[in-house]
Formats: structure tokens, C-alpha cells, sequence
């Protein structure tokens, strides 16, 4: 028998009628650096190692139908999942879900993953928020296209990566702080001249800023952890996981 999916169940206090869930790196069939449950299609992965994959994820999380996956570009657009897309992927960073029957689902592996969910049940949202979509905006975009109240709200952060190995530059940090120019205590400098930033506490500020009734989660750190986790800062040319999520 294969092995099935890995996954991560999150603990957050959304509504029962949501599901969520984040997938480790095992249990796939892909092979080489992409080993084993590689999600992504465009990081040069055999095709049918990617599908396998998804189906395996599919069976493993009985979902209802394939998630919508995204063409992911670091910016702050949220695609409505209420619109069916074209030919290809939509582009955007976060996904917003108002009924049953759609998977939203980000792609990671060392940017911040975030799953929202109003505490009724009636809309649901996924964020993909690397440190260019959390100063482009994304986690203040996403909420907005909720239409709820942020004080209604709980959120989830999963596996990124951690302070101590993710070292920025100064433009990086100036990016993050033209946004939020409170979170000087986000980064530390370090003996080569440069900052070790602390993704997560960035995201939990900009929560916070917003309102957001309460955040759960952002304990893992994808670079220290590669039997669990992919991580791009660590590899290289990698895989990615996926968080996703649902209504049922």
C-alpha cells in the first residue's frame, strides 16, 4: 500500500463546518530534491510525480473537489473562488471562499502561510505572505475581501521560516518597515552587517494592526526541520506544501 499524505491538522479555533490542513514533505512520490510530496508544478518536478501527488493529498483529506491552485507572485491580490478561472491559474496570493464546494490552498516552502476564518463558518481565506507579500499588503487585502468583522475573525499561521535562519538585507527591512515602521524589534542585526528577521512576529503585528480576534499557530520553522519540511532558504531548487482550506 502507498504511503499516505502527511499532513499537519491545524488547532485554531474556526467554526466545525472548516477544515483545514498543512502537508509535510512525506508520503509522495517524487524523487531528488523534490522528495516526496512535492505540490508544486513549477519548480521543475516530473508532471506526473505533481499529479500523483495531488491525487494522494485528495484521497488522503477525502476533499471535495481539486483546490484552486494559484499562481503565486509574492504581491497582494486575492482571487474570490466564487469565480471560476480561465484557461490557466489565476494570479494571486490569497484566496477567498464563501461556500462549499472550493479548496483554497497556498503554496510554501519558507514564506508564511495564513488561514483565516470567520468564527460563523460563512467565508474563509487563504494567504500566502513571504515578506514581500506582507509589505505589498497582502494580510490587510486579504481580510478586506473577507467583508466581515476582524474582531469575528480567527487566524492560523503555519510553518515558515524562523528568525534565526532567515537573514535580510537592509532594503528588505526598510521594505517591511515603510509599512509598519513600529517593528524595528522584528529584526536583529547580526556580525556581517546584515538582519535576522522574524517573519511570523512581523505577520502577528500586522494582525494585531487589524484587528484580528485571535491568531493561532507559527511555531515551526521550515529550515530547521528538512525531514518535515521543504525550505527553499536551506535547498535551493525544492518542493513546495500546501495549506488548504474548506467549508463543508
Amino acid at each position: 500500500m502507498s504511503p499516505a499524505a502527511e499532513v499537519l491538522i491545524p488547532q485554531w479555533g474556526a467554526p466545525r463546518n472548516v477544515r483545514a490542513a498543512f502537508t509535510l514533505r512525506q508520503g509522495g512520490v517524487s524523487t531528488g530534491p523534490f522528495q516526496s510530496l512535492n505540490l508544486g508544478d513549477h519548480v521543475g518536478d516530473e508532471p506526473a510525480a505533481v499529479l500523483e501527488n495531488r491525487r494522494r493529498l485528495g484521497s488522503a483529506l477525502q476533499l471535495p473537489c481539486e483546490p484552486l491552485w494559484l499562481r503565486q507572485v509574492h504581491g497582494a491580490a486575492v482571487w474570490d473562488a466564487a469565480q471560476r478561472p480561465g484557461g490557466s491559474a489565476p494570479e494571486a496570493d490569497a484566496v477567498v471562499v464563501r461556500a462549499p464546494g472550493r479548496v483554497a490552498v497556498v503554496q510554501v516552502a519558507d514564506c508564511l502561510p495564513v488561514l483565516f476564518s470567520a468564527r460563523d463558518g460563512a467565508v474563509v481565506a487563504a494567504a500566502h505572505a513571504g515578506w514581500r507579500g506582507l509589505a505589498a499588503g497582502v494580510l490587510e487585502a486579504t481580510v478586506a475581501a473577507m467583508a466581515v468583522d476582524p474582531r469575528s475573525m480567527v487566524a492560523w499561521l503555519g510553518p515558515a521560516i524562523g528568525p534565526e535562519a532567515f537573514e535580510v538585507g537592509a532594503e528588505v527591512r526598510e521594505a517591511l518597515l515603510a509599512g509598519d515602521p513600529a517593528a524595528g524589534g522584528a529584526f536583529t542585526p547580526n556580525a556581517r552587517g546584515r538582519w535576522q528577521c522574524d517573519l511570523v512576529g512581523l505577520a502577528r503585528r500586522r494582525l494585531a494592526g487589524l484587528a484580528v480576534g485571535q491568531v493561532f499557530g507559527g511555531s515551526w520553522c521550515t529550515y530547521s526541520e528538512p525531514r518535515r519540511f521543504f525550505s527553499h532558504r536551506r535547498e535551493g531548487r525544492c518542493g513546495r506544501m500546501a495549506a488548504l482550506l474548506w467549508m463543508q
